[in-house]
């Protein structure tokens, strides 16, 4: 008899438990503040760089978090970042210094600065490591690796390009596997130093935690800024803000992204077969947007209204919002520089790869902080849809289209998009998108549920996440209830009386355990694909929808990362079928029948096992 109970017990668990589906609908509280009983108001991490990752395999999802490259004082000073480990549920607690994860080379008691950060296991021996970029101006700081012993603590990998590259900028990371040898490679955005922009960098891993420059012979070398006709090809450093990593073409090989601020072109690498690396950035539409019509620039006016003999300025009607008294009221345009397509694009934060209308290729969601006064030739937040080409291109529909609108309350409004996340929120399988808006005044979080395919509404801030200033955000199911909560940090910049008094940042735990139907993965890797699965597609067909997702390494302004594990919400659905193609140099594929209130843990070629 106690046999055939077990037996019972063991096939109820396979089949997991099937809830009704149901997704949020107004008058819902989807999401609530719970960083009080995480323990998070007492730690005070108050940065807005945000890492959700298990970075000691408990099983259970840890944070990074970073504020900028001042360094740590771990007596009775100010501290920049902390290392907060995921106590099964019951709060974080603060291991940055008993971890070594900032200790320096000269053993220094300070802890070494660096904001920007990913994790990533690039030695394949099955815990995750950590990179810290610099981007700051005092002495002290550089570039690191440091190594997961596997037992809470990180050690320096051996000194290598990492160490010896010009990375003195480093303003985004992202750990992928460009070439699938089965070693992570990590590709690093820079912003500017004192001589201009600086040139972005490829470092090939060898998968001893060693890593070789491999820019140049890829393809991937930009110019200074000295030829007008270089920058609006996009063929000028980037200046950067963020980089990202996904596949956009369907073929396997990871496209590399960095995202421009200064209204300066965006670059789109496209990935010829591991090999080599072509600039796609004005052909596929990720430079900068269509609209190149400055004439509704208010200081471009002004400088017309006092210089209308100059080029273009025929027809150019006087500013509406400004006084312009003077020729000095042009602060904000060159007139011989400003026209020119590389200076009529956006303020770029970040881009997030993911399949926003469940088409089965990744798109991109873009966060641009945008002036008033500027006019409608810059680049604002956006999604770019995936147009299915061998050549990675992308539509703009526009947020009247997508229904990503705001209200301004006043004339003078700064929209400071930097930050953003994409994930189904309410588990109806369908992605939703948030947006960060921050540093200036009236700015907060903005949520929008999907409603149709590329279509979105707003959810209310009572009813969804109520936070000001939103700057930094990381997903995961912290608590592994189901489904996937929150953590977003808060920005200081310009406050005027806006900002929090307690700067730490909040965890929103997400409010639909008892209805939604998920499934959760975490893939390994073997076989020749790197051991912590990034790179690893993911596609799940539940009902009539079809999610595809990609195991990230990192992405975002100055470092942001979602948890390696993947939640897929499933509706209704009581059982869905998953294919995996594995980042391996054959691209093996391996399918599976999946049931929801399950978490799995899938080796490559293994059968999935399940997790309590």
């Amino acid at each position: 008899m106690l046999f055939w109970m077990l037996l019972a017990c063991s096939a109820e668990k396979k089949q997991g438990v099937c809830l009704s589906g149901s997704s949020w609908t107004a008058g819902q509280s989807a999401f609530t503040d719970q960083s009080q009983a995480w323990g998070l108001i007492d730690i005070q991490a108050t940065g807005t760089r945000i890492l959700a990752v298990d970075f000691d395999g408990d099983g259970w999802t840890d944070l990074h978090v970073a504020k900028n490259d001042e360094p740590d004082d771990f007596t009775a000073g100010e501290r920049r970042t902390w290392l907060l480990k995921n106590n099964e549920g019951k709060g974080f607690v603060d291991v940055t210094e008993s971890s070594g994860v900032r200790m320096r080379r000269d053993g220094s008691a300070l802890g070494r600065p660096g904001q920007t950060a990913a994790f990533a296991d690039v030695d394949n021996d099955g815990d995750l490591d950590l990179f810290t970029g610099y981007a700051g101006d005092a002495g002290g700081g550089t570039a690191e690796l440091m190594l997961n012993n596997g037992d809470g603590t990180f050690s320096f990998a051996p000194e290598s390009d990492i160490h010896t590259a010009a990375l003195p900028k480093t303003s985004g990371a992202a750990f992928t596997d460009h070439n699938r040898d089965g070693n992570i490679d990590l590709w690093l955005s820079q912003n500017s130093g004192s001589s201009g922009p600086l040139q972005d960098r490829l470092l090939w891993g060898m998968g001893d935690g060693t890593f070789v420059d491999v820019t140049q012979p890829l393809g991937l070398k930009t110019k200074p800024w000295s030829d007008i006709d270089t920058l609006n090809n996009a063929e000028g450093h980037s200046n950067a803000w963020s980089a990202a990593a996904c596949d956009l073409n369907n073929d396997g090989w990871p496209e590399l992204l960095a995202a421009s601020y200064g209204r300066a072109p965006n670059h789109l690498w496209l990935n010829q077969a591991g090999e080599s690396f072509g600039n796609q950035s004005i052909a596929s539409g990720y430079a900068f947007d269509e609209n190149e019509d400055w004439s509704d620039n208010e200081s471009a006016r002004c400088w017309c209204k006092y210089n209308p003999a100059d080029a273009g300025c025929d027809g150019v009607p006087e500013p509406e919002l400004i006084a312009c008294n003077s020729g000095s009221d042009a602060f904000r345009w060159n007139h011989s520089q400003d026209r020119n397509a590389f200076r009529l694009g956006g303020n770029s934060g970040a881009s997030i790869c993911a399949d926003i209308d469940n088409d089965g290729w990744m798109d991109l969601l873009t966060t641009e902080i945008v002036h008033w006064d500027v006019g409608g030739s810059s680049d604002g937040s956006e999604l770019l849809f995936n147009q299915q080409s061998t050549n990675p291109s992308f539509a703009r529909p526009g947020n009247t289209s997508t229904g990503l609108l705001r209200s301004h309350d006043i004339t003078d409004w700064n929209d400071g998009d930097i930050t953003g996340a994409v994930w189904d929120f309410d588990a109806d399988s369908w992605p939703d998108v948030y947006i960060g808006s921050t540093d200036y005044p009236g700015t907060r979080g903005l949520l929008y549920r999907q409603v149709s395919a590329g279509e979105f509404e707003p959810v209310p801030i009572e009813e969804g996440i109520d936070h000001r200033r939103s700057h930094g955000i990381a997903v995961a199911d912290f608590d592994r209830d189901g489904d996937l909560d929150v953590v977003i940090g808060h920005s200081t910049g310009r406050c005027q009386g806006e900002c929090y008094d307690s700067k730490h940042v909040r965890l929103y735990e997400a409010q639909f355990e008892d209805s939604a139907n998920v499934i959760s993965l975490e893939l390994v890797g073997s076989g020749g694909s790197n051991v912590a699965a990034i790179g690893a597609r993911v596609s799940v067909t539940a009902g009539e929808v079809t999610q595809t997702q990609e195991v990230g390494g990192g992405h975002g302004h100055y470092g942001a990362q979602n948890d390696l594990r993947l939640l897929f919400g499933l509706g209704g659905a009581c059982e869905a079928s998953a294919t995996i193609h594995w980042p391996d140099r054959d691209r093996t594929e391996q399918a599976l029948t999946l049931f929801p209130g399950l978490r799995y843990r899938i080796v490559q070629g293994q059968d999935p096992q399940i997790l309590d």
